[in-house]
């Protein structure tokens, strides 16, 4: 019973690996969170089946069915824990590092990076991550590519730029 179980959760992350590739449904997932909750729900009940069916072989029969209940739930959440403390977070890649020459908003930032959004690829624009709260904070000033291919400093409000600006890069390398 577990390798049909396998095989119908391996079918599945397939189907909607393709689903989400191939047809607007990233788009749909990202304009309707909740959609998410359901996707979540249904692979993580498909992966305590499958660990149950591998309980309900492994152990006595004898064993009461609460029992494996309970190994099951402990085992799934603990599979569960492992995925998500294994999975790489999506923080900020570092780019070219830079270094202010002074204080800013009364807190020293401890990595600057320059990130480039893929619909305004001619803005950089410049995050700074705060030792305090590991907060992250954008600089007013940008790097914007004219058409003759020399790059200005800006401060200008463009498509990604906060509407508040009060940070600033004072130095860059």
């Amino acid at each position: 019973m577990f390798i049909l179980i396998l095989g119908w959760l391996m079918i599945s992350f397939f189907v909607f690996f393709l689903l989400f590739f191939t047809t607007p449904l990233g788009d749909l997932i990202s304009a309707h969170a909740w959609i998410m909750f359901i996707v979540v729900d249904y692979f993580l009940f498909v992966i305590n089946l499958f660990v149950l069916s591998i309980v309900h072989i492994i152990v006595d029969t004898s064993m009461k069915f609460e029992k494996k209940i309970l190994i099951t739930w402990a085992s799934s959440s603990l599979l569960v824990a492992i995925i998500l403390f294994l999975l790489p977070s999506y923080d900020i890649e570092e780019s070219h590092y830079v270094e202010p020459k002074h204080i800013i908003n009364n807190d020293f930032y401890h990595g600057h990076y320059m990130v480039i959004f893929q619909a305004e690829p001619d803005v950089t624009y410049y995050y700074g991550i705060t030792k305090k709260g590991k907060l992250v904070k954008q600089f007013c000033e940008k790097d914007k590519l004219s058409s003759d291919g020399v790059t200005d400093i800006v401060e200008t409000e463009t498509k990604y730029s906060e509407k508040k600006c009060g940070n600033s890069l004072d130095n860059r390398n």
